[in-house]
């Protein structure tokens, strides 16, 4: 029997939970369908028996690979949960979380602060003006502090408040650290809007709490903070909420502290801190209701922006289910039973049996039935009626959509904008152990780069190998472990080799002009195009300024088509990027133009803007080591060593130092294990992808085989 999904927008939080690798974001995931009811059993991340993390890969690495999406109610509210990774590799998992969700709670460990993926996931959240919230998780462990973690995202994360709102701690703990460590452990939280502390019991995982008045010694800090909340909250408190309460002394009702509390967080104004720990079962209830009270409905959430593709003027959609059907395809999963696309609905309602279009490719998708869906694909599927605006549902085998396409109503087109991914910085030559399993791979490959598209596959020209290329060797391993595991083949691989970009090293206005007879046949065409640099890390794009007067549109569509495939690769092979080229003036003959004479033209123009004119570029790593004082000469030698330009040292707690740098991708391959033996194996390092820059000549001399 199909369920309705018929429900209030109000009561709906569509819940992202982001992090650094190994802040406790999965622990805190399985705590909250925990105590919501939606798992009978806590799971763990070392035992591999968490909810999200289902996959056998995620299992035995104790890491997030594959962001999963769980419905649970809570006190009446329906939370579409979805844990995404940490890890840098799997960067795409966020991204397109990202971009669907209203929330985020973002998970920081008391010990470490702010970590590089932490920054990551922060600017994705600012890129799509996500509201969220902090949990300062793991207060529990040996050198938690609250208020360190605190002063880290101050100085990191948001230190233009004006721009970038600020951190406004509503919960704080009482201690740190553990008994065998600590004089005053980690043994509960204080709710500094309530003015109450709480304790959880330990025999029941923290389902009973225990609240109790501030312990004395405790009012001060208490106090403190509850002060600088206040501060903060009357500076943008223009219904007086609480402000004339604050000045003259009174204590403020908690139902306008919070409501104004949630009216600052939707304005990204401020960003609730609350903390507690994973692991000892603390925190996690008050964290629910800070979802609850302070996260965005759907209705909350600014109308999604498209444009028509018939006028090709911009229009918006409520998120309303009285406006026209809009949702945007944001994650495709491989299935023996079809592949499954995730769809989060904008507006109207999508229902079972209906025709969706797909205005970005001209086509037509059936929508047979709609599901919610569990994290474990294998746990099957729970059918739905219908989908209203703000909901995130399942559908089966769709045709031609993939990750980023818009569906919409026929009668009422609009294209949302797709989702954006980081280049590509690693390939590996793969193929199968058999020839006979050759096509089998092909197949194989190909529903890999449908699931994620920062995984790509090409032939290469040269030595006629297939190339995989990802965001790291991590996440070239796990495809491989994918093809082994689910598709049942036997594959070789390569050593992990940089991907390089080529791009023009400046702009160039080509005339050409295609004359010739070739027996009998004559053929013409005549172009003028403009190719110009893009800001960095964007794609190829060819921009057409034809008329229909000025060039039939089956001429056209040849110069068009011709030049975007010209501009996939350059001089040396690599995949092209930040280029423009504007199609700017056409000249043809009616008797002998012919679409073959225009594609060669734009083959030609191509070839006249690349020759002398192209640049090399290599992979930039963003690279963050945190190591004890000792080995800090060593790190900063071995970085230098290896073409690194150091951007900052700063002094961390306890002895320690964080050294930032950006360093070539080519140079780190080996990086990981060269640190644990400068270090003895106590530094620690994490890298994300940065930018393309121009290679050096003696790797262009090596790339040209000189």
């Amino acid at each position: 029997m199909a369920k309705s999904s018929g429900f209030d927008l109000a009561l709906i939080r569509n819940l992202g939970v982001i992090a650094h690798i190994d802040a406790g974001k999965t622990t805190t995931t399985e705590h909250l369908l925990y105590y919501a009811g939606a798992k009978h059993k806590l799971g763990g991340v070392d035992e591999g028996t968490t909810e999200t993390d289902y996959d056998p890969e995620e299992q035995q690495r104790g890491i997030t690979i594959y962001s999963a999406c769980i419905p649970f109610q809570w006190r009446g509210y329906t939370v579409n949960l979805i844990d995404t990774p940490g890890h840098v590799d799997f960067t795409a998992e966020v991204e397109r979380s990202l971009r669907v969700l209203d929330g985020a709670v973002v998970v920081f460990d008391a010990q470490k602060g702010v970590e590089a993926q932490s920054e990551t996931v922060w600017r994705q959240a600012n890129k799509y003006a996500v509201p969220r919230m902090v949990f300062v998780n793991k207060m529990d462990v040996v050198g938690a502090n609250y208020a360190q973690t605190l002063q880290s995202i101050y100085a990191r994360l948001t230190p233009d408040f004006a721009s970038h709102g600020r951190p406004a701690p509503i919960i704080i703990p009482i201690g740190s650290g553990s008994p065998k460590d600590s004089a005053t452990p980690f043994s509960g939280i204080i709710d500094l809007i309530e003015w109450k502390a709480m304790f959880f019991d330990q025999a029941d995982y923290g389902k009973t709490i225990t609240v109790e008045a501030i312990p004395a010694d405790q009012e001060a800090v208490a106090q403190k903070y509850r002060d600088q909340l206040f501060d903060i909250l009357t500076q943008h408190d223009e219904k007086d909420l609480i402000t004339t309460a604050v000045l003259e002394g009174q204590t403020p009702d908690p139902e306008k502290v919070r409501q104004l509390v949630r009216e600052q967080t939707l304005a990204l104004k401020i960003y609730p801190v609350l903390c507690g720990s994973g692991r000892e079962h603390i925190g996690i209830q008050p964290l629910l209701d800070a979802v609850t009270y302070y996260l965005p409905a759907p209705t909350d959430r600014p109308p999604v922006t498209g444009v028509n593709p018939k006028t090709q003027k911009e229009e918006k959609r409520k998120p309303d289910p009285k406006e026209p059907f809009c949702g945007l395809v944001f994650k495709a999963a491989w299935h023996p039973n079809g592949h499954r696309f995730f769809i989060r609905v904008y507006s109207g309602i999508l229902k079972p049996n209906a025709r969706a279009y797909n205005p970005g490719r001209d086509s037509r998708e059936n929508i047979a039935k709609l599901f919610h869906v569990h994290a474990d694909p294998n746990r099957g599927l729970e059918e739905v009626e219908t989908a209203p605006a703000g909901d995130i549902v399942a559908v089966i085998g769709l045709k031609d959509s993939v990750t980023g396409d818009t569906l919409c109503e026929t009668q009422h087109p609009i294209l949302l904008e797709t989702i954006s991914f980081a280049e590509a910085v690693v390939s590996q030559s793969i193929e199968p152990d058999s020839g006979a399993d050759k096509d089998k791979l092909t197949g194989a490959l190909a529903i890999l780069q449908l699931e994620d598209p920062t995984f790509k596959v090409k032939a290469d020209k040269d030595t006629g190998q297939t190339l995989m290329s990802g965001m790291g060797t991590l996440h070239l391993e796990v495809k491989k472990h994918r093809l082994e595991r689910d598709f049942r083949l036997k594959v070789r691989v390569g050593k992990p080799r940089v991907s390089f970009r080529e791009t023009l090293r400046g702009p160039r206005s080509v005339e050409i002009e295609v004359k010739r007879k070739i027996g009998e046949r004559e053929m013409y065409a005549w172009l003028r195009v403009e190719f110009t640099n893009m800001k960095s890390l964007t794609p190829v794009t060819v921009s057409n300024f034809l008329s229909s007067d000025a060039l039939p549109a089956v001429l056209s569509h040849a110069a068009d088509a011709a030049l975007k495939d010209a501009l996939q690769t350059g001089e040396f092979g690599f995949p092209m990027m930040n280029v423009q080229a504007k199609i700017m003036a056409a000249r043809f003959d009616p008797q002998v133009s012919t679409e073959d004479a225009f594609a060669r033209a734009a083959v030609e123009a191509y070839r006249e803007a690349t020759r002398d004119n192209i640049v090399l570029l290599e992979p930039i790593m963003s690279l963050r080591v945190s190591t004890p004082d000792e080995f800090l000469g060593n790190i900063i030698g071995d970085l230098s060593s290896r073409g690194g330009m150091i951007e900052h040292t700063e002094s961390l707690a306890g002895g320690t130092s964080e050294v930032g740098a950006k360093v070539p991708l080519e140079k780190l391959f080996d990086y990981a294990d060269r640190v644990r033996s400068l270090s003895q194996g106590r530094a620690a390092s994490s890298m994300e992808p940065f930018s393309y820059e121009p290679a050096p000549d003696e790797t262009v001399r090596r790339i040209r085989g000189e």
